[in-house]
């Protein structure tokens, strides 16, 4: 046996018609492999290529398929998918005070968390989503979720002023978020993460906590920002200042600092996320669903400022698509601009993508195709007619495709979408848990 006739054993190949690698940027390979070992890309390399050096366990062909890499979801509230179309058609402050807040007194509990991430997660799969942030109560349940799911979670605790049925105040919150950090801090799946909820709803104090406790262990951290008007008024007129200028002042603002929505910001508040090295995570529908206003993203980008995306809730949104995301980032970052070259489809799926991976500080390892990094992967399936004819695969995903056009994925290697079938997650149980949920939602909502 020569040496041009050795080939190296490998536990999958995946040949497709388009690939995505997403680094470099801009580029689409046509007729290529990838070859998985373990939880590794082991070579992304020409069909014929991988013909003569390679020999795969298992050959999966995708001949109408575009692979690339899984999308992440920088920002939600997973559990919340249970309260999806309860209360529409309502300004923000409304929507919290009035309906979401209560709700959430009545209704959450750990089995309604438990409950809630799975359908969230059973969503987000089915749409193309291998990582997902979350910012809610019961964070240890979720990370649990996630991790016997074999989905990869930012799980961010949630700190806020006052009482909610994971505890007392900021005190047990802080105690009880160190704790998950402590348990999930080497874990293959599960990032523990800080999350205050907004500068409005937690004082100076718990601020600088949160602080420390992201500098003893380099946790992120998590804070919804600038997402209306009102509370950059109501800061300027109880602070003297803006909300970035106040936590940039409470030393929050930084390279592990990801600030969500940001639609109310000036070039100040761009000034300080340039110098910082803070990310912005963008969540279009949900701004234009509560009429919070515009995050000008090109404007950003330009500014080399990180821009990921995220769906939010989906109590606010009402999906957690995030394919569907990026063709409104993409319709609404260039009416902001005033420019149709704003965010192209390219610059998109980068967001939603390599983009994340930055945020999350994982890029090394996530968001893009290139041998040695993970094996978080998707294929989204372009044969169907309302796809047809392709031109442009990239343009096609962000201007033309439906998530349900997924049809594969797999995280860390093992397959988690299979022709359109989750292999992790049985749906029918699960449904028939939504559907007692609704019934009990519904009964509270006739009271």
């Amino acid at each position: 046996m020569t040496a041009e006739t050795i080939t190296t054993a490998a536990d999958i190949r995946i040949n497709a018609r388009w690939v995505i690698p997403i680094e470099p940027a801009r580029v689409i390979l046509e007729n290529h492999a990838i070859i998985l070992q373990g939880s590794r890309m082991l070579a992304l390399l020409p069909q014929d290529e991988a013909d003569r050096d390679y020999r795969a366990r298992e050959t999966i062909d995708l001949p109408d398929h575009v692979v690339m890499p899984g999308l992440i979801n920088m920002h939600g509230h997973a559990a919340m998918s249970l309260f999806r179309g309860m209360a529409d058609d309502l300004p923000l402050m409304a929507w919290l005070n009035d309906h979401i807040w209560p709700a959430e007194h009545q209704f959450i509990g750990e089995q309604f968390i438990a409950d809630g991430t799975q359908l969230a997660m059973a969503e987000m799969l089915r749409t193309g989503t291998t990582t997902f942030s979350d910012m809610y109560f019961f964070p240890e349940l979720v990370a649990q979720a996630a991790h016997d799911v074999g989905m990869r979670a930012q799980v961010c605790f949630p700190l806020i002023d006052f009482p909610t049925a994971w505890g007392s105040g900021p005190e047990e919150y802080l105690r009880k978020g160190a704790d998950l950090i402590e348990a999930w801090k080497d874990d293959e799946y599960i990032t523990p993460a800080i999350g205050p909820h907004a500068p409005y709803t937690v004082s100076d104090g718990p601020l600088g906590d949160a602080l420390a406790l992201s500098e003893a262990t380099g946790a992120r951290i998590q804070i919804h920002l600038h997402e209306t008007a009102f509370e950059v008024a109501d800061a300027v007129e109880k602070f003297g200042q803006r909300p970035t200028g106040r936590i940039e002042e409470k030393g929050l603002l930084g390279p592990r600092t990801q600030c969500v929505h940001m639609t109310q910001i000036d070039d100040s508040d761009i000034e300080r996320l340039t110098t910082s090295g803070a990310h912005v995570i963008h969540c279009p529908e949900s701004n234009l669903k509560l009429a919070s206003g515009f995050c000008p993203v090109q404007k950003l980008i330009d500014q080399g400022i990180n821009v990921a995306i995220g769906t939010d809730g989906a109590a606010s949104n009402n999906d957690l698509d995030l394919f569907g995301e990026l063709r409104s980032a993409a319709m609404v970052a260039k009416a902001v601009a005033g420019d149709a070259a704003a965010l192209s489809a390219h610059q998109a799926l980068a967001m939603a993508t390599i983009n994340g991976a930055r945020a999350l500080g994982r890029e090394h390892d996530l968001g893009s195709l290139v041998p040695g990094k993970l094996a978080d992967i998707i294929a989204i399936d372009l044969s169907d007619p309302f796809l047809q004819p392709v031109y442009d695969p990239a343009s096609h995903l962000v201007y033309s495709n439906h998530a349900r056009a997924v049809s594969h994925s797999w995280i860390h290697g093992v397959p988690q979408l299979q022709e359109g079938k989750l292999t992790r997650i049985d749906v029918a149980d699960l449904m028939l848990r939504v559907n007692d949920w609704r019934d009990r939602i519904r009964q509270y909502q006739a009271q």
